[in-house]
């Protein structure tokens, strides 16, 4: 037999033995329907002597009756196998490379409407504000819109709804908008309410931890997404924030339909003053981010830091107006960004508490999403948003203008003893993968 004649022979003749695995070659192949001429590869119908010359004449001899399997490389560096010379092509989502190899993961084309109204929500509002002021120097270069933009103008400049506390721009109908309803399910957000709310008195929530945006704030209390009017009927709550917001043309109109007001001392007066049942405030209330920018650059994914000592203005506002004090926990509202933390760039937190100094707000480096990726962009990531309604601290009204330092540091003390209350209740459901707990900055 051919392989007893090879293997006797420790040193056999190349020409003898080529011409004997040919005959092999073609008795195999005449065996399997394959003509002598045939290649499985599709190539001259010589590969298999080519490879006996390399490889030695026992193991080509071997390879004529086995299956063979090789590998080519293709054009994207990926290996192909190859069987018996036919490639096999890989399944398309080997050829992408892990999540964690990858420097930027795409979304997918195929998504469902739902989760596309989603993004389109959590953009226009994200973007509200850059494409305001663009959109209003694009009016200003058009002559046939002067006459509508001047008197915009002077009216942005003379008129203070902001801080009046009348809420004339307020709209049942913008904060109704389903789209509130596509924003609040891309966290999703929930709100949960822990004690009732008598509309008979005023209310300061005192809204934490800032974040790197306020998302939370913005749908649970800004909009009716959250269904805050049922929860809590007969109180009319506004969302507060820095007054040069009301500076920025067309942006300020989509903040007062919202029925936000400015976070100063004599809006939140106005505020809490004015409007109700009885036209004196009874049932209105305010919602002020009491940790304000310098706690935005505390926000870290799985923390709980709050700027809070030395904090006293809300609770003088409380006590000048006898507003209830009512803690706010946003769990999952740090998770939103990712940002650059002060501790690690130094250069970076001088320049932001400059800023900080100078302008009355920061510039925190942050990263989120973006629309067709998951790793870099300004949307904030999809993680859950529980915002949680914590129990009332009824604060007695001053009876005169000079407030007792001793009263103010009780509510304080008090404020912050109802707020670890409020988060060991409910840290184990909504903060399960904190990294630490609950922290008091000053």
């Amino acid at each position: 037999m051919p392989s007893a004649t090879l293997g006797h022979d420790s040193r056999p003749n190349h020409a003898h033995s080529g011409a004997a695995t040919n005959s092999v070659h073609r008795r195999q192949r005449t065996r399997s329907g394959h003509k002598p001429g045939d290649s499985e590869g599709g190539g001259d119908g010589n590969t298999d002597t080519d490879s006996e010359k390399g490889e030695g004449n026992g193991s080509a001899t071997t390879t004529a009756t086995a299956t063979t399997t090789t590998t080519t490389t293709s054009m994207s560096g990926h290996e192909r196998p190859v069987v018996n010379g036919v490639h096999h092509e890989p399944h398309p989502e080997a050829e992408a490379a892990p999540p964690a190899a990858r420097s930027v993961r795409f979304a997918p084309l195929r998504v469902p409407l739902r989760r596309r109204k989603q993004t389109l929500a959590v953009l226009i509002h994200s973007t509200c504000l850059m494409m305001s002021i663009p959109l209003f120097f694009f009016c200003c270069a058009i002559p046939l819109a002067w006459p509508l933009i001047i008197p915009y103008v002077l009216l942005v400049l003379f008129s203070n709804p902001a801080t009046d506390g009348r809420l004339r721009w307020r709209s049942t109908w913008f904060r109704s908008l389903p789209l509130w309803t596509w924003f609040a399910e891309y966290f999703p957000a929930r709100l949960h309410k822990t004690h009732d709310l008598p509309p008979t008195s005023r209310y300061i929530f005192c809204y934490h931890p800032h974040g790197i945006i306020s998302h939370g704030a913005w749908i649970a209390f800004a909009t009716e997404a959250l269904h805050f009017a049922q929860k809590f009927p007969g109180i009319t709550n506004s969302l507060l924030t820095l007054e040069s917001n009301f500076n920025i043309p067309f942006y300020r109109e989509y903040l007062l339909m919202a029925g936000m007001g400015s976070v100063s001392r004599e809006s939140i007066v106005n505020h809490l003053s004015r409007g109700g049942p009885d036209g004196h405030g009874a049932g209105r209330a305010v919602t002020i981010v009491v940790g304000g920018a310098r706690e935005s650059l505390q926000a870290n994914p799985g923390t709980m830091r709050l700027v809070l000592h030395g904090r006293s203005g809300f609770i003088k506002v409380a006590m000048a107006t006898g507003a209830d004090l009512v803690p706010v926990l946003g769990f999952g509202e740090v998770d939103l960004y990712h940002q650059l933390q002060g501790d690690a760039h130094p250069l970076l937190h001088q320049f932001q508490m400059h800023v900080l100094k100078v302008w009355k707000f920061t510039l925190p480096f942050m990263r989120g999403r973006g629309i067709f990726n998951y790793d870099y962009g300004l949307m904030p990531y999809r993680h859950p948003l529980n915002i949680v309604v914590g129990r009332p601290i009824p604060v007695r009204k001053a009876a005169s203008a000079t407030l007792d330092p001793a009263e103010v540091d009780r509510l304080h003390e008090q404020y912050c003893a109802e707020l670890r209350r409020l988060w060991d209740e409910n840290k184990d459901k909504y903060a399960k993968d904190r990294t630490e707990e609950l922290q008091i900055l000053p």
